[in-house]
């Protein structure tokens, strides 16, 4: 089952030539969820992986760089005939934004869900959850964690021929966790063909916030941890003034997370990326620093590590991923930086 992020939008505040506002994708299986919808997503989406007809958007927040997108992407869905239902989640008073957010829309010929969700309440999918948990910002204001169900154990061929299992439908059903006849009439069970169960994959997405301890909880032992890093560390205090977090702080809770991979986003424009991305490396050392459409791939974790990969900047009209894993220096050509604001 492919699990990939893709970073649709990773500037903080307003958008530059180079960086969209919050928007990340996360791809499993069939299914696309969109967390943040920051004004001009939806030609984000198409400039990357195409405007697939979403079923499931979720907010983390009121502020207009998660939001102003919705609308628009509303609108054309709507253009295009869409017939699909639609469902967006988000913390407590998101029906009464949205309510004020109609007028900009109109009338749709989906159905248009809107749900809100306490801290902690799971959205349930199939094989995996969607929980929100509550950060540190201004309001109402939701991380979300991707986290996969537990998967049985490894399945012993072996073991289970010596039982006396026939190969077959039997495999399956054991390797579901049921019990089966052997050839001999004995009842051959699960456990005793499948080794120890294995954890699912988990994606957190911390929105915007200060440095918390829910997040530290939900983010433990994540294969991908995507927190905002809006501020260097000589902007620590104004980071404390308007409760965000700087890239050094974003790093320490990856390091006490456990997590396997941390990816930085909410950049401000005062920064090129680099910088941010050497002051997390001083704490943990796998940090990268997407820029817009790069993503990750992560693979179950007895096939290998989250792999980051670079999107190739468009050449002719056309752009593609590299499919290279990241490590060089394209953030210091990011000419939206403006380091003396």
């Amino acid at each position: 089952m492919d699990l990939n992020v893709v970073f649709a939008g990773t500037a903080a505040s307003a958008p530059t030539a180079s960086r969209g506002v919050a928007a990340l994708v996360v791809r499993r299986g069939g299914d696309t969820l969109l967390f943040d919808c920051g004004e001009g997503t939806q030609r984000q989406l198409i400039r990357s992986i195409g405007l697939a007809d979403l079923e499931h958007v979720f907010i983390t927040h009121f502020h207009a760089d998660h939001i102003l997108g919705l609308p628009g992407m509303f609108k054309t869905f709507a253009l295009r005939g869409r017939d699909l239902p639609l469902t967006v989640y988000g913390p407590r008073g998101l029906a009464g934004m949205m309510r004020d957010l109609e007028p900009l829309y109109g009338r749709l010929p989906y159905e248009l869900t809107i749900r809100e969700l306490a801290p902690a309440e799971p959205v349930a999918f199939k094989d995996y959850e969607v929980t929100p948990f509550s950060v540190d910002h201004q309001g109402n204001c939701f991380g979300y964690a991707v986290v996969e169900d537990v998967r049985p154990g490894r399945f012993d061929l072996d073991a289970a021929k010596r039982l006396g299992v026939r190969p077959g439908p039997d495999f399956n059903t054991l390797q579901h966790g049921g019990s089966v006849t052997a050839a001999d009439g004995t009842t051959v069970t699960a456990d005793q063909v499948l080794g120890e169960a294995r954890l699912g994959r988990k994606v957190v997405y911390s929105g915007d916030t200060a440095p918390c301890e829910t997040l530290k909880i939900a983010a433990y032992r994540a294969d991908l941890l995507v927190h905002e890093s809006s501020f260097g560390d000589e902007e620590s205090d104004r980071a404390a003034e308007t409760r965000h977090s700087t890239a050094r702080q974003a790093a320490r809770i990856a390091r006490d997370a456990e997590v396997m991979m941390l990816c930085l986003n909410h950049v401000s424009s005062r920064y090129f990326g680099r910088e941010l991305r050497d002051q997390a490396r001083e704490v943990f050392e796998n940090t990268e620093m997407p820029r817009d459409f790069d993503s990750v791939e992560i693979p179950f974790p007895e096939r290998g590590e989250p792999r980051f990969v670079k999107y190739r900047r468009p050449q002719n009209g056309i752009a593609e991923a590299d499919g290279q894993p990241a490590g060089g220096d394209s953030e210091d050509t990011n000419t939206d930086a403006q380091p003396t604001c």
